[in-house]
Parts: C-alpha cells; sequence; structure tokens
C-alpha cells in the first residue's frame, strides 16, 4: 500500500544513488517489504516480469551499487531491522538486512561482544557484507 510504495520523484532520487562518484540512476518505484514473505513475492514478480531489482540499506556505499541504472524497483530493506538471534556461545549473530552498525552494537552492549566493523556513520550491516567491507583497509 500507499505507505510502503513510492514514485515521488524526491524518493525515486534518494533512492537512485550513494555516496560513490556515479551520477543519480532513480529507479521507476521504490517498495519498503517488511518481513521476507513480502521481498519473496516482490522479488518473484520483478522475476517474472523482466524487472530489474536493486536492494537499498542505508545509501553509503561507494560503489554506485543502489544505481538503478536500467531503472526497475528498489527493494528499501531498512524497515527489516530486527536482530533474530544472538548467541554468546558461538558468537553469531542473524539479523535482518535493515540493521546498522550501531544498532547492532547497541543490542550487544553489555554481553562483552561488538562489532567493530566500520566506524564512520550509520552502515549497514547488509552493505558491509556484501561490499567485503569497502573502503575500510581491511
Amino acid at each position: 500500500g500507499a505507505p510502503n510504495v513510492s514514485t515521488a520523484t524526491a524518493v525515486r532520487e534518494q533512492h537512485g544513488h550513494d555516496e560513490s562518484m556515479h551520477p543519480c540512476a532513480p529507479p521507476d518505484v521504490v517498495v519498503w517489504p517488511q518481513a521476507v514473505g513480502q521481498v519473496q513475492e516482490l522479488a518473484a514478480l520483478c522475476h517474472r516480469c523482466r524487472v530489474p531489482m536493486v536492494p537499498f540499506g542505508t545509501g553509503t556505499g561507494l560503489e554506485g551499487g543502489v544505481n538503478a541504472v536500467q531503472g526497475g524497483v528498489c527493494f528499501d530493506l531498512s524497515r527489516m531491522d530486527a536482530i533474530a538471534e544472538l548467541s554468546l556461545e558461538d558468537f553469531s549473530v542473524t539479523v535482518e538486512p535493515g540493521v546498522t552498525r550501531k544498532a547492532l552494537n547497541k543490542h550487544l552492549r553489555g554481553t562483552g561482544l561488538w562489532f567493530p566493523v566500520g566506524t564512520v556513520g550509520v552502515r549497514g550491516v547488509m552493505g558491509l557484507g556484501v561490499t567485503a567491507l569497502e573502503g575500510l583497509g581491511i
């Protein structure tokens, strides 16, 4: 519905660029799925209709990965921000794609653990993983 879908120019332009030098390439529409099932349904529809899909986390990447150079649907995953499971025994955590580094560290506070990667900005954990921790000198 309306609060989860936008074709507004300003919203599309916001989602058509990141922190890279690449010019803005906005998607045709932005959607905010809030559950895995919604992502699956939207992805299946895009696949059937041969429409490009572009994931969007926080827009802080340095590669132009959010630029929708062929238009399509931008999946803004920021509302999928749950921390599903934390295992102190094996130092693992299961997060949804919208979880940021700061949110994860807030959740970990008091456990003796922290996620030290990416000390600048509001980086999303998803983006750090997808880009192999780009720009962090690791």
